[in-house]
C-alpha cells in the first residue's frame, strides 16, 4: 500500500505541475487568438495593435504609471478576494473606498499631527470606515438573511448620497473652479515616494506589498484562515466541526472592508491631497475582475493588476492611433474570461485524470491481491509428501 501511495503521489504532483502550466498558457492563447479576431473583424491589423502597446508600455514614464495605477486596483482585488474565498460577493467595494477616502480626507483636512501620526491616522480612519460600512452587509446577512449582493449594491449608492450630500461649498468642501474637494491635506500626510524619471513611484505600492504578504499569511497559515476557507467549502461541513459560520462571515465582510478602506490612500496620500469631485471611482467593480484573473491567489492579482493597468495605459496609445475607444475594454473582457474558462477546464480535466489514475492503480492493486490469495490456496491445497 506504501509503494501504491508513492507511485501515485509522484504521478499526480507531475500532473499538478503539467495542470498548473496548462490553464494560464491556454488562457494567454485563448485571449490573443480571441483579441486578433476582435482586431480583424473591426478591420484592423492585430500585429500593429501589439506592437504599439509593447512599445508604448515599455517607456520608463509608461512603466512608472502602470505600477502607481495597479496599486489601487490590486488592493480592491485583495478586498474582493477576501469574500470570494468565503463564496461572499463583496460588490460594495466601490462605496466603501470612497466613502473611506472621503473621511479620512475630511478629518486629515482638518488637524495636523506631526510627523507619521497624521498618516498612521488616516489609514486607520479609512480602514476603520470601510470596515463598519462592509459589516453592515455581514450582519443584515447573518441576522436577516439579505444577501450580501443586493446589500452592498444598495450601501455603494447611500454612499455615494452621503459623500455628495458634504462634499458641497460650505459644509466639508472648497470650490475651486469647477471642482468641489475637501481641504487640502497638511504636508504632514503626504506619504513618500521613490524618485524616478520623470514621475515618483508611490510609496504606498510597499503597504500594497505587506498587504498582499498578510493576505496570504492570515488565509494560508493561521486557524482562521483554514475556517474561513472551510466554510467557502461547505457550511454543513464547517458548522458540523464546530465553526461560527456567522461568525466568520462578519469578520469576513469587516477585514473586506478594511480592505477596501486602503483602495483610495494611494490616491489621497500620494497624488491629490484632497477628495473632490474627480477622485476615481469603479476600482471596485475593476478589483472583481482582477480578483478573478489573478484566482485570488496574491502573486496572481498582483499581475493581474500590473496587466489591467498596462492596458489601461496602452489602451489610450490605441485611441491615439486610430483605434476604436471600446477595443481595450473588450479585451479586459476577453482576458477575464478566458482565464475563468480556461482554469475551470484544467481544473474538470485534472479531477477525470486523477480519478482515473486512482483506479487504475487500485485495480491493479486488485489484480495483485488475488493472484497473492491464490497462490496461498494452491500451496495450501497441495499435499505433504513425506519423507
Amino acid at each position: 500500500m506504501k509503494a501504491l501511495d508513492k507511485r501515485l503521489g509522484k504521478r499526480l504532483d507531475k500532473n499538478k505541475v503539467i495542470l498548473a502550466v496548462a490553464a494560464p498558457a491556454l488562457a494567454v492563447a485563448a485571449a490573443i487568438v480571441i483579441s486578433s479576431l476582435v482586431f480583424l473583424a473591426s478591420g484592423e491589423n492585430p500585429l500593429r495593435a501589439y506592437w504599439i502597446m509593447v512599445d508604448y508600455g515599455h517607456y520608463s514614464d509608461s512603466q512608472v504609471w502602470i505600477i502607481n495605477k495597479a496599486v489601487p486596483y490590486y488592493l480592491s482585488a485583495l478586498a474582493v478576494a477576501i469574500g470570494f474565498r468565503m463564496n461572499l460577493f463583496n460588490i460594495g467595494v466601490d462605496g466603501q473606498y470612497r466613502l473611506a477616502a472621503f473621511a479620512a480626507a475630511a478629518v486629515g483636512g482638518a488637524i495636523a499631527l506631526p510627523g507619521a501620526l497624521q498618516i498612521i491616522l488616516l489609514i486607520a480612519i479609512a480602514m476603520l470606515v470601510g470596515a463598519i460600512w462592509s459589516g453592515i452587509a455581514g450582519l443584515l446577512k447573518t441576522t436577516r438573511g439579505v444577501s450580501e449582493v443586493i446589500t452592498t449594491i444598495m450601501l455603494n449608492a447611500i454612499a455615494a448620497s452621503v459623500i455628495g450630500y458634504f462634499l458641497q461649498d460650505g459644509r466639508l468642501a472648497i470650490k475651486d473652479g469647477n471642482l468641489l474637494h475637501t481641504k487640502f491635506l497638511p504636508e504632514s500626510s503626504h506619504f513618500f515616494s521613490f524618485p524616478t524619471h520623470p514621475k515618483p513611484v508611490y510609496g504606498f505600492v510597499v503597504i500594497a506589498v505587506l498587504a498582499g504578504a498578510l493576505y496570504w499569511f492570515l488565509l494560508s497559515r493561521t486557524r482562521f484562515g483554514f475556517d474561513l476557507r472551510a466554510v467557502g467549502a461547505s457550511e454543513p461541513a464547517a458548522e458540523a466541526s464546530g465553526v461560527s459560520v456567522k461568525r466568520m462571515v462578519v469578520i469576513s465582510m469587516l477585514l473586506s472592508g478594511a480592505a477596501a478602506g486602503l483602495v483610495g490612500m494611494p490616491t489621497l496620500l500620494n497624488e491629490s491631497f484632497n477628495y473632490g469631485t474627480d477622485f476615481p471611482a469603479g476600482i471596485g467593480f475593476t478589483g472583481i475582475a482582477i480578483a478573478l484573473l489573478g484566482r485570488n491567489h496574491p502573486v496572481g492579482m498582483a499581475l493581474g493588476a500590473l496587466l489591467w493597468a498596462f492596458l489601461d495605459r496602452t489602451g489610450g496609445r490605441l485611441e491615439f492611433e486610430g483605434y476604436a475607444q471600446e477595443i481595450v475594454g473588450v479585451i479586459q473582457g476577453v482576458i477575464v474570461l478566458c482565464v475563468v474558462i480556461a482554469y475551470e477546464v484544467v481544473r474538470r480535466y485534472g479531477q477525470r485524470l486523477q480519478q482515473r489514475k486512482v483506479g487504475e492503480e487500485l485495480a491493479a492493486l486488485a489484480r495483485t491481491g488475488n493472484a497473492d490469495t491464490a497462490d496461498d490456496s494452491d500451496k495450501r491445497d497441495k499435499p505433504e509428501v513425506s519423507a
